[in-house]
């Protein structure tokens, strides 16, 4: 929970802030600081990161009163406190500075929870929520207004849905996980079978297991299995307005960023990146240490690397077809040329 608008948290000595990153500092360590902000926006009292050299510069003329950074920089106005990875200090300064633990709000009379339903200690129920029959809560997790939790669900610890998600019946879900607004777990995947002239529909009857420490952004849909179940592996991030289909099977630790679609039966291993709007066929298998670069098409079996295009392929390989691609107009006008050239030197033959 972020504080309110124009309201600074407490602060904390530089000195502090620096032992608490395990970091090396070059200033006053007795220097206050009382918030955290990036390099454009912060205010005296800030501190803010620089994970780049080239923005030193941009650094300079910041309001900020620190910075962390990898590397002590020379000519430096500023106190600064290094770090092996800026970034992740950073996250670790936000979290310090502004998160807030969240109070149990206890289960709200306007909320539905059905008497074999088993809701743990400390869990925040709120109104409008619907919670089916035998559906379990963990201890700590905090179920926001409009979420649907159906039959047999499992939710574990410490996790957070937000307004709108629905879980159908029989997910399973991990401790730790966020799931944001307008998410569906365990819609029925997209199967059908076209017999004497209709599509006819194959029943979903899997579920889905959501491991923990994953987050879901918004928007997202992860349909349930045909039988079995579809996966989503330990610590995943996944952006907003994601396609995952029935059986899929995602490894641990793997990316997904905004409008990647998935589908059925695609296995992708632990690690992975798919960037933005990255398409994936049925029956994939994309093995760990692979990258794929923003609106790619991936087929098949994809070995470790980094990919662009569509269809993917190597992406040093794209980046020079792109460059031949872009050349194709200027090519063709020669090719035209040459063959004008070629038949007026056929037609002066004797």
């Amino acid at each position: 929970m972020k504080a309110a608008a124009g309201q600074r948290p407490a602060s904390m000595k530089l000195g502090e802030i620096a032992a608490m990153l395990g970091g090396k500092m070059s200033g006053d360590p007795d220097r206050e600081i009382v918030g955290v902000a990036g390099i454009i926006e912060a205010r005296e009292g800030d501190i803010t990161f620089l994970s780049d050299k080239r923005l030193a510069r941009e650094c300079s003329g910041s309001k900020a009163s620190a910075v962390v950074v990898r590397d002590f920089i020379p000519n430096l106005d500023k106190p600064q406190i290094a770090v092996r990875n800026p970034q992740y200090a950073f996250a670790r300064l936000l979290e310090h500075f502004y998160a807030r633990p969240v109070s149990p709000a206890g289960v709200s009379g306007l909320a539905f929870v059905s008497e074999s339903a088993r809701i743990a200690g400390d869990v925040s129920v709120y109104p409008l929520a619907y919670i089916s029959d035998d559906a379990v809560i963990g201890t700590g997790t905090v179920i926001y207004p409009g979420v649907f939790i159906g039959n047999g669900t499992v939710i574990g610890e410490n996790c957070i849905l937000y307004p709108n998600v629905s879980v159908r019946e029989g997910v399973l879900i991990g401790s730790r996980v966020i799931i944001h607004p307008g998410t569906v777990i365990g819609a029925d995947g997209f199967g059908y079978v076209f017999e004497e002239g209709r599509h006819y529909k194959i029943p979903q009857v899997g579920g889905v297991v959501i491991e923990d420490d994953v987050e879901i952004g918004a928007n997202v849909t992860v349909d349930r299995a045909t039988t079995g179940n579809t996966v989503v592996g330990k610590g995943t991030k996944i952006d907003n307005l994601v396609q995952i289909a029935h059986n899929v099977h995602i490894g641990r630790n793997v990316i997904l960023c905004g409008q990647v679609g998935v589908s059925g039966s695609t296995t992708i291993s632990d690690g992975v990146v798919l960037g933005g709007q990255v398409g994936v066929a049925d029956h994939a298998s994309i093995e760990a240490g692979v990258m794929i670069g923003a609106q790619s098409g991936v087929f098949g079996q994809v070995k470790p690397g980094v990919y662009s295009g569509y269809p993917a392929i190597p992406h040093r390989d794209w980046l020079r077809s792109s460059a031949i691609f872009a050349k194709l107009p200027e090519l063709s006008r020669k090719i035209k040329q040459l063959e004008e050239k070629i038949e007026v030197l056929e037609r002066g033959r004797p």
